[in-house]
């Protein structure tokens, strides 16, 4: 550096002693950018070319590093603000998902609040909610005017529990189990549903069956329908010998049909009946239907109601577990609706047993109590139609004004002896079995088993034709040495429901039976003679 300044300044006198600080500054400063340009050509590699390029160079670089900079900030920006978009969408929907399920948790607390209410227990998946009233058909469901008319005009304001939970039920589509006391309001809750979704008249064949184990409930849910009906023209017809005679059942205009199985799977065998475009088939009485007596006839029907998209629903006030496993073959998927206890008695009915030592004894003890309290209308239960003939033989001259039914009488007979019950014209009405289920009776104040009952479930029945539509009812057990035995099984029924049981009954031993018929005296229409 000395001798290249010395070159520069040749010719002049320069005092380098005087200057010395600045020329040791000037020293320094070279140096340092000597070892620049040397680490900058080591990276480089070509030392020639550096001196030259070394300002470009470095200029186009800052050039490009603000150019990669500045493109990198705005696509910081935009990946950025897309990101917090997804994020905001995200946290909307999460936020949606968090309404909807406390909405619907709210939803299924007050349905449970509502089942606790009135006592009803379900189990299935989405089940629907229980009506909160008979407006909700209308506001929810699209239930025409006709049929909320109908409900005011024959007394119903507010739904049973059955009601309130069945028919949303079946309305959502739902195959259904149903188990309620007697005379807690099943027909309606079946019938209803039915003519919503049937909507109108239509004269393409039949579009629901209803099966009833017995005449006579068949003709009552035909008359119930019809009331239900009022207002809109459907063709409801009740299967009867004669008109599976007069009519081709294929061409006949039907929508709703109602009959017993024997009649019905006899029309099928005969091929005078098309089903296969039935919408709704249901079981009333599904336990008395599912007895071995008339599976067969049931399995015919159910074979030939084979529309895929059939909503299939059984109703009773006992459902034994036999039964429902059944049925669970057929509808896999049905939603189980059962109000209070299963196989329990209606709590409006007081119960009591008698204990009458033998026959004669409770032909004593019936008497005593006509002499007591005579409160009609009572119907009283034998265990068969020659014990049912023996009595009423006993009582109709004890100006009581007592009638018999029983299955020897013809159909018109029986419809008659029916209808002077629920007329009045008959204060006491003597019966077997084939009036205890699902027969309406309006009013009737006591029931009387003059013949222990051969079941629980028959027990229930029975006294299930008094204690109806909310009314409070009596019912009137008699027993013999021989019903001892048995006495366990109807005290469970009745300290279920609610009424006093003797602590000695509820001590004995519960048997498991299956059908409770002893072989029992006659019952002696000719006292005198007898005692002669």
């Amino acid at each position: 550096m000395e001798k290249g300044a010395s070159f520069l300044f040749g010719g002049t006198n320069f005092n380098k002693k005087k200057f010395a600080s600045d020329i040791a500054r000037f020293k320094e400063k070279t140096e340092t950018e000597d070892k620049v340009d040397y680490l900058s050509l080591f990276e480089s590699g070509n030392p020639e070319r550096e001196e030259f390029t070394v300002s470009t160079k470095k200029r186009k670089r800052k050039q490009a590093v603000s150019e990669a900079v500045e493109g990198f900030n705005v696509f910081k920006s935009s990946k950025k603000a897309l990101v917090e978009s997804v994020e905001n969408q995200k946290d909307e929907e999460e936020d949606k998902l968090s309404k909807e399920k406390k909405k619907l948790n709210q939803k299924l607390e007050a349905d449970a609040i509502l089942r606790k209410k009135f006592n009803i227990h379900v189990s299935g998946n989405n089940v629907a909610s229980p009506l909160k009233s008979f407006a909700e058909l209308s506001s929810v469901y699209g239930c025409e005017s006709y049929l909320l008319r109908n409900f005011a005009e024959l007394g119903f304001k507010e739904p049973t529990p059955i009601q309130r939970q069945a028919i949303p039920v079946l309305l959502s589509g739902r195959e259904c189990f149903a188990c309620a006391p007697t005379g807690s309001g099943k027909t309606l809750a079946f019938v209803s549903p039915m003519l919503m979704k049937l909507k109108h008249a239509s004269s393409e064949g039949v579009r629901a069956v209803i099966l009833c184990p017995t005449r006579e409930l068949a003709a009552q849910t035909t008359r119930e329908c019809k009331k239900l009906a009022k207002g809109n023209k459907f063709y409801i017809k009740l299967l009867t010998k004669k008109l599976i005679r007069s009519a081709d059942l294929s061409k006949l205009p039907c929508d709703i049909l109602i009959s017993t199985p024997l009649r019905l799977s006899s029309a099928i065998k005969k091929r005078k009946l098309n089903l296969s475009r039935v919408e709704y088939l249901v079981l009333d009485e599904s336990d008395k239907l599912f007895e071995l007596g008339l599976l067969k006839q049931i399995d015919s029907v159910v074979k030939a109601c084979s529309n895929p998209s059939i909503i299939r629903s059984l109703f009773s006030a006992t459902l034994p577990d036999s039964v429902e496993e059944l049925a669970r073959t057929i509808m896999p998927d049905a939603v189980r609706v059962i109000i209070g206890r299963k196989n329990t008695a209606s709590k409006s009915i007081n119960q009591k047993l008698v204990f009458a030592g033998s026959e004669e004894g409770k032909l004593l003890a019936l008497r005593q109590s006509f002499a007591e309290k005579l409160n009609p209308p009572v119907l009283i239960f034998v265990q068969s139609k020659e014990r049912a003939k023996e009595l009423y033989e006993e009582l109709k001259f004890d100006n009581i004004r007592a009638s018999v039914i029983h299955s020897d009488l013809s159909e018109t007979q029986r419809e008659n002896i029916v209808n002077d019950f629920r007329a009045g014209k008959t204060w006491v009405l003597i019966a077997t079995d084939v009036i205890a289920r699902g027969m309406d009776f309006k009013g009737v104040n006591c029931v009387i088993n003059y013949d222990f009952p051969d079941s629980a479930a028959a027990y229930i029945h029975r006294i299930g034709r008094s204690g109806r539509a909310g009314r409070s009812g009596e019912a009137i057990t008699f027993y013999t040495e021989d019903d001892v035995p048995f006495l366990r099984n109807i005290a469970n029924v009745m300290a279920g429901s609610g009424c006093e049981v003797p602590s000695w009954i509820m001590a004995l031993r519960k048997l498991r039976w299956k059908k409770h018929r002893p072989k029992r005296e006659s019952i002696s229409t000719k006292p005198n003679e007898a005692e002669d």
